[in-house]
Order: structure tokens, then C-alpha cells, then sequence
């Protein structure tokens, strides 16, 4: 962790600075230096705030900041809330900002826990590794005490139930980019607890990582677009379109290879899309959509 120059707070006149016009709609609150000093940090001490430092002239940040946006939509839709905070910063605009955060490249996300910085990643992670990341940021800042939730039978606040020693490993495997390990860890989780939906999920987004490993994920949906009887080349494109958060083009993609299909090959492509299933939130459009159009095609 890092902590913000101390002289941050007088670092230069951001209103000098032209405002490039962003290429699509930002995702989180725009972050500038007044903002960040009087509302972000210290609002660190009480959720998690996590910054994507993006530039107008980086498509690739901007698909990151989206993917972010996205989630976030859908923690904050929870009961409960989000549990944390979306904020973007504009590396080109904020010129004080990126320096302060020592941001050398984009895209780059950074949580601030307790006013403290921390880099989360400056590569383009797949959305099934972006929920990951969140999560494990918020399970280690709830030991900190930071986003924890109201115990009503108390009164008072108690922290977020801590990790289980399997998800911890399988999480260190991850951030290290061992996916056979964080998958075996996942599955000993499971033998533990058989029920336990965070053990599926988890396993489930190991597994299409390791699926994807590798592949050239445009040039897989390229030619599974050219080839669309190839149910492995349909399986893995759809497996690359999930990893890009296009899970409705996925769906679709499986969907449609059902309707071509018969015997043990249905039933392969069947099996595929259901476990894609599992990575989407049961209450998405596209999911209970997507659910119906199945039973369509198989009956």
C-alpha cells in the first residue's frame, strides 16, 4: 500500500486543463483532485473505493472501465448495496490525479482502503477476473474493518465473514496466474461443502479461464463465425465471448449450434451453456432470456 503525496492537496490548477470528449458513456464518478481529496479518501474509511484510471485514447482502458461499470450495477442492486464505491479518473484531464497515484499506464485500478492506495492490476482482465479481484479486495479490507455490515441483533457492526482457507489459496493462485492450482483448491472446497455457491462459481470461473488460456479470443470468434457447424470452435468462442462480458452473443452462439444439432453433440453443447450459466447473476435479463430460449430449442 501507498499513501498520496502530502502536498497533493496544493499540486496545480486542473482548471487550465482541456477536457478531451470521452468516446462513450464513463462508468463510476469522475474523479479530479477536489473530489478526491474531500469525498473519496475519506469515504476509504468506511467502503472500499476503487479508482480505473482510463485515457480517451485507450479503447482497451475504457472496455475495462465498462466491465467494471457493469458490475458495479449489479452489487449495487443487491439488498444490501454495493459494498464499495466506482470512481474513473482521466489520465489526459486529471493531470495532478494520475501523478499523485503514480498512474505510467493505462488501463489501471486501484483500490483505496483506509486513504491507503492500492494497484489492483494495469492489464486487461477478463470480466469473470475482474469479479475476483473485487471480491477478494472487499473480503481483506472487511479484516481491516472497512465495509462491514449492521448487525441488528447487536447494534453494532460487525465485519464481513472471513474467507475459507481454500478460497484464500485458490485467490493467491489467481493473482499469480496458476489456474490448475486455484482450480484444484476450488474443487477441495467443494468436497468440503458440497452446496456452497461461492465454491461453484469460483470453480466455474477457474475452469473457463483455463479454457480460454491462450487463445486469440477475436481470431476464435472470427473463424467460429465462418465455421458455425464446429461445436468445438462454437464452444470456445462462446467461452472467449463470456471472458469479454458479451454474454448475450454467447448464449445466442450455443443456442443456435443446439438448434443444428442432435444426440451426444446436443447434449455437449447443452452441458457447455448451462455451466456458462452458472457465471451470470440468476436475476439478468439476458440469463432468464437466454434460460427460455433454451427450453425452446431443446423441446
Amino acid at each position: 500500500m501507498s499513501s498520496l503525496p502530502k502536498n497533493f492537496g496544493s499540486a496545480i490548477d486542473l482548471s487550465a486543463l482541456k477536457n478531451p470528449i470521452p468516446t462513450q458513456e464513463l462508468s463510476g464518478i469522475p474523479i479530479n483532485q477536489e473530489k478526491l481529496m474531500e469525498d473519496v479518501l475519506p469515504a476509504s474509511h468506511a467502503q472500499v473505493v476503487i479508482l480505473i484510471c482510463w485515457s480517451a485514447r485507450s479503447p482497451e482502458s475504457q472496455a475495462v472501465m465498462a466491465a467494471l461499470g457493469k458490475i458495479y450495477e449489479e452489487d449495487s442492486a443487491k439488498p444490501g448495496g454495493a459494498g464499495w464505491l466506482l470512481g474513473n479518473v482521466n489520465v489526459d484531464v486529471e493531470a495532478a490525479v494520475a501523478q499523485a497515484l503514480q498512474v505510467k499506464t493505462v488501463p489501471l485500478a486501484l483500490a483505496i482502503i483506509q486513504e491507503q492506495v492500492v494497484p489492483l492490476f494495469e492489464t486487461v482482465p477478463t470480466v469473470p477476473q475482474l469479479r475476483m479481484v473485487i471480491d477478494k479486495v472487499l473480503a481483506l479490507a472487511a479484516e481491516r474493518g472497512v465495509g462491514t455490515n449492521a448487525s441488528e441483533s447487536e447494534g453494532r457492526l460487525e465485519p464481513e465473514a472471513k474467507l475459507e482457507p481454500e478460497e484464500i489459496r485458490a485467490l493467491d493462485a489467481l493473482e499469480v496466474g496458476d489456474f490448475s492450482a486455484a482450480k484444484v483448491a476450488y474443487q477441495e472446497w467443494l468436497s468440503r461443502a458440497p452446496g456452497n455457491s461461492f465454491a461453484h462459481l469460483g470453480l466455474a470461473q477457474v475452469e473457463l479461464l483455463l479454457r480460454i488460456n491462450g487463445l486469440d479470443t477475436a481470431e476464435v470468434i472470427a473463424q467460429a463465425d465462418k465455421e458455425q457447424t464446429n461445436i468445438t470452435l462454437q464452444q470456445q468462442a462462446a467461452d472467449c465471448e463470456v471472458a469479454l462480458g458479451k454474454f448475450e452473443a454467447a448464449f445466442n452462439r450455443l443456442i443456435s449450434s443446439i438448434k443444428l444439432t442432435s444426440g451426444d453433440d446436443r447434449k455437449e453443447i447443452r452441458e457447455h451453456l448451462v455451466g456458462l450459466f452458472v457465471l451470470v447473476d440468476p436475476t439478468d435479463p439476458i440469463l432468464i432470456r437466454a434460460r427460455q430460449q433454451l427450453a425452446s430449442a431443446l423441446f
